[in-house]
């Protein structure tokens, strides 16, 4: 009962200060000209959008990170190197992200970081990852629970860390393309693995984890309220590389890397179905699809925006329960 108080608090806290934050910083943005600029293979309803400011991620990063410090002092929370290494990877990725697109903004056109930089800056922090979570104690060890398996990676643990940080944060990014999302997304599996988090005692910090994500959660809904259809504000990449990374992050560190695929399962087909656009082009040049992400898919054949959104968010919901009863009940 403890745990479910502190959650909901958590989720309360967070709520309200991204509100404030949302009604101060989205005219803020609009004075600043932080505009998206849009691809121009989208549909003419996307390019009503066309101006609409970016950055939006920090509607949900800042009062994250503010509520974390606060509770910290206020000694409501514990202080552990795996909470820090939650809190160093959301920042990292943040400011990766709000690098990229503050480029964008500057030369007024989609060109933010290239690729290779910004590859090169997600394996650089997932490096440091890698290195701050090895030296914490922790083993090359993946484990299924459910299974009674435990797979020693030795050297190829921080090959696998770095493509789940990587390829998570890539997802979410790649998922960001219609209102409300990603956001919605992000928030059931952050609720996902809040629940997680609080059912792994045997891990260091995994309840104060727990509230993070519970923390996150009421960020999230709170920035939904400026991000749902018709969006007043993107989350831009400053939201959604922060966001897939620490969702990476905390799988690892729960030692639920398998349970991870089933909550960020949206994510993972997002990406699938892009990747067999492009090895389909490349190899045979054909489309299989008619646009990716698959979400552009479905509005080529004629989907409301809404619908497909409230669809994947349902499909999200279902891979999260089933994430739940395999990864923690079952």
């Amino acid at each position: 009962m403890y745990q479910l108080t502190r959650g909901v608090l958590a989720v309360m806290i967070g709520f309200i200060i991204s509100i404030i934050t949302g009604i101060i910083l989205v005219p803020l943005l609009r004075k600043l000209k932080a505009k998206q600029t849009l691809s121009t293979y989208l549909s003419k309803k996307h390019k009503e959008k066309e101006g609409t400011p970016t950055m939006g991620g920090l509607i949900f990063i800042i009062p994250t990170i503010l509520s974390i410090i606060i509770l910290l002092l206020l000694n409501k929370i514990e202080y552990s190197s795996n909470l820090f290494i939650v809190m160093f990877v959301f920042l990292s990725y943040a400011l990766l992200g709000f690098i990229d697109d503050f480029l964008i903004i500057k030369r007024k056109n989609n060109e933010g970081l290239t690729e290779i930089q910004k590859l090169i800056g997600q394996v650089a922090i997932a490096l440091i990852f890698f290195f701050i979570y090895m030296k914490s104690g922790a083993e090359p060890i993946v484990e299924v629970y459910t299974l009674g398996i435990e797979i020693n990676l030795k050297w190829f643990y921080g090959i696998f860390l770095l493509f789940m940080l990587v390829a998570s944060s890539n997802a979410v990014n790649i998922t960001d393309g219609l209102d409300g999302l990603a956001g919605g997304l992000s928030m059931i599996a952050f609720l996902t693995f809040a629940l997680i988090s609080a059912n792994s005692p045997a891990i260091v910090g995994t309840s104060d984890i727990s509230v993070f994500c519970f923390v996150l959660v009421g960020s999230l809904l709170g920035f939904l309220a400026f991000n749902s259809r018709p969006a007043k504000v993107f989350m831009g990449d400053t939201g959604s590389l922060a966001l897939g990374a620490t969702l990476a992050t905390i799988a690892i560190i729960t030692k639920h890397e398998l349970t991870f695929v089933f909550v960020a399962g949206v994510f993972v087909f997002e990406t699938l179905v892009c990747l067999i656009q492009i090895i389909s082009m490349v190899y045979f040049h054909k489309k299989v699809f008619l646009m990716t992400p698959f979400h552009h898919h479905l509005e080529k054949l004629g989907w409301n925006e809404r619908d497909i959104v409230i669809c994947f968010w349902c499909i999200g919901l279902l891979l999260s329960m089933a994430a739940i009863v395999f990864g923690v009940w079952y």
